[in-house]
């Protein structure tokens, strides 16, 4: 049987690095096999073209394009052989980050995603995507303490992330049946149970 594949969104800051760690533990404990991943990245190939994109600066365009060079080699390497094999793959973005990132906060015309998006995958998706929403102030300040070096997105504008949330919320608007918005203002448990409660359905 094939597996399930699951992606966590949101911008930066809206907790969902947190919560990918607890799913992948919580469907471990439900006797899942399960592979956990994150975007840009996931491959050897994957992990470089991070590098150059959290770091380097660049034409939106060429960034659109790594973007979509990382994700096929992710889902030749990684996401489709694992599916085929029966597990679960619970990755940390996907291409809705494409739809908000290089498309809500950098402007670049939907089409040209959509493009990217025919090319590299066809019609594949995954099963659920949770974008946990968090006002922007919030994650802004929640960012702030985190001590750590930002990297070239996380040092954008508050006006960029505002673009990110809208088109997110935008997205799930259009998909609700894939796309569940998660409150990230509510607490740890308050949203661990709402992950339950939908991964139940599924």
């Amino acid at each position: 049987m094939r597996g399930k594949f699951i992606t966590l969104e949101g911008i930066d800051g809206a907790g969902k690095s947190t919560h990918h760690a607890w799913l992948v533990d919580f469907l471990k404990r439900q006797g899942k096999d399960v592979v956990a991943t994150r975007e840009p990245g996931g491959t050897a190939l994957g992990e470089k073209l991070r590098a150059l994109l959290l770091s380097e600066p660049m034409h939106l365009e060429t960034e659109a394009l790594l973007m979509f060079a990382a994700r096929r080699e992710h889902l030749d390497k990684l996401i489709l052989p694992a599916l085929a094999d029966g597990k679960w793959v619970v990755s940390d973005r996907f291409t809705d980050a494409s739809y908000a990132y290089q498309g809500g906060g950098r402007g670049l015309a939907p089409e040209k995603i959509m493009a990217l998006e025919r090319w590299v995958q066809e019609d594949f998706q995954p099963d659920i995507t949770f974008v946990f929403d968090l006002p922007t102030e919030i994650a802004c300040g929640r960012l702030a303490k985190t001590g750590a070096a930002p990297d070239r997105f996380e040092r954008e504008t508050r006006e960029f992330f505002e673009r990110v949330r809208k088109a997110y919320l935008q997205r799930a608007t259009v998909e609700p049946d894939r796309i569940k918005v998660i409150d990230s203002r509510l607490s740890i448990p308050e949203i661990e149970k709402q992950l339950e409660k939908i991964i139940a359905t599924y």
